[in-house]
């Protein structure tokens, strides 16, 4: 959503540790907002439950203000359908046989969570559930390829050929990115690329990776709002993500839930990404 800055910048520990606090408050601003999705609600009651999450956290809101045609108005962004992403919420009611992608960001103790995910509305058609259940493993087959030695071509290539392995296509114009201190650090990790290409990971660096898939032709264009992205030809998309870190003992899913929440709560927002992922556990293979 706003440039990225250069370099590449490697977190401490201590640093890792902020990032998690933010991405288990990322992670219940996510939930809230699940819990409130249904036939009849607006997207901007499904943002203003997100928005008390933040507000009762002390964090700030990532993406209010941040800059494009104007300054960009809400907390999450919620895009329905063929919108892929940066729709803006406000008084369109949520259909059944809707799929609704929430995308939140946290800043908090001066470091950035981000993450989203893709949800059906009451019943679903068979291609939108394939859509989903693809999109959500696309990530974790990127997250299982962000270990030291790697490359970000690596994580590219997996995601890329599971979901065009899968009769889908991903996005060509926006990409996963560096996230820390600010929302959009280097380096940029594309859900297309070619094994060893790109840049080597190291531990310490920190990825926001969020496939975005089309079940049509990957071309997108952009609504009158002039920030909303919708495919071309107004096929169903799909987008998930996570920010990961990178260590020397797997990838560290930074914005996954921990079980400080209710269990039925827990389990209900892991399950849209493929199941229950202990946080302090690395991604096996």
């Amino acid at each position: 959503m706003t440039t990225s800055k250069r370099g590449i910048v490697l977190k401490s520990p201590r640093e890792l540790a902020l990032m998690r606090e933010a991405g288990k408050i990322n992670a219940r601003a996510l939930a809230a907002a699940l819990e409130v999705v249904r036939p009849g609600v607006t997207t901007a009651e499904v943002n203003r439950a997100a928005a008390e999450v933040l507000k009762k956290s002390g964090s700030v809101p990532a993406f209010v203000g941040v800059p494009g045609a104007y300054p960009y108005p809400a907390e999450t962004t919620i895009s329905i359908n063929d919108e892929l992403v940066h729709g803006i919420p406000g008084d369109r009611r949520l259909e059944d046989g809707d799929i609704v992608s929430i995308d939140c960001g946290t800043v908090h103790d001066g470091f950035v969570a981000d993450s989203a995910l893709t949800v059906g509305v009451g019943e679903i058609a068979e291609e939108a559930h394939k859509l989903l259940r693809i999109t959500r493993e696309a990530l974790f087959a990127g997250i299982k390829k962000m270990i030291p030695g790697n490359s970000t071509g690596d994580v590219s290539e997996a995601i890329q050929a599971h979901v065009e392995g899968n009769g889908f296509h991903v996005v060509r114009e926006y990409t996963g990115h560096g996230v820390g201190r600010s929302m959009h650090e280097e380096p940029q990790v594309p859900n297309y690329g070619r094994k060893g290409r790109g840049v080597p990971l190291k531990p310490g660096m920190t990825i926001a990776l969020e496939p975005m898939v089309m079940s049509g032709s990957f071309e997108t264009r952009i609504l009158s709002d002039q920030w909303t992205v919708a495919s071309k030809d107004g096929r169903l998309t799909a987008h998930f993500e996570h920010s990961i870190a990178v260590t020397e003992n797997g990838p560290w899913i930074l914005t996954a839930m921990d079980e400080e929440l209710d269990e039925g709560e827990w389990i209900r927002y892991n399950n849209y990404f493929a199941g229950r992922v202990d946080p302090a556990v690395a991604v096996k293979e």
